[in-house]
Formats: C-alpha cells, sequence, structure tokens
C-alpha cells in the first residue's frame, strides 16, 4: 500500500482489513475517531506504539502527556503545528516509504 491509497482510504466508512494494528491506530486517527485510534495505541508494546500514542496525546492537546510518550519513542516531542506532518511522517515510516 502506497501512502497516498492509506491516505485516501481514510474517506472511507471503515479501515482496509489487512492493516497493522499501528497502521490501523494512524487510520482510526486521520478518520476522526481518536479514541478508537487510542484504544488500540495503548496497546502496541513499542516504541512506534509510544509514537502513536504520542501523537494521540498531542491531537488531543495533553502536550505534557504527548511528550513522555515521545520521548519513550525517542522522539523529540512535537507542537500543535507539527501533528498533520507527524501523522505524515510516522504513515510513511510504516508504509515503507521512509521520513519526509
Amino acid at each position: 500500500m502506497t501512502f497516498e491509497s492509506f491516505l485516501q482510504s481514510t474517506d472511507e466508512e471503515s479501515p482496509p482489513s489487512d492493516l497493522s494494528p499501528e497502521l490501523l491506530s494512524l487510520w482510526y486517527t486521520k478518520a476522526g475517531r481518536w479514541e478508537e485510534a487510542h484504544n488500540i495505541a495503548q496497546d502496541i508494546p513499542s516504541k512506534m506504539g509510544s509514537w502513536i500514542h504520542g501523537l494521540l496525546h498531542a491531537i488531543e492537546g495533553d502536550f505534557g502527556n504527548s511528550g513522555y510518550w515521545y520521548h519513550r519513542a525517542g522522539e523529540p516531542p512535537i507542537s500543535r503545528e507539527q501533528i498533520d506532518d507527524d501523522w505524515e511522517r510516522i504513515s510513511r515510516e510504516l508504509l515503507g516509504g521512509g521520513k519526509v
């Protein structure tokens, strides 16, 4: 799946059936379904899971909690203005497209 097709899929009512938990959480994030995205992200016990979890708390506006999760992921914390760019950066990394 390309980044473009993944992004386009977020306009659909339900996610593609073959997404990893990480991509599924990001899909729900972009679809505006924060609670579902968070429920998935908090159960991903990896640095990537922490990174996504941090992004979700940034979206929520809880930058203290977001910073904690970014630190656990080994990533620098983000500001409100960086949320969309970081969603894309994480998605591209998971999809094999590298960092933007």
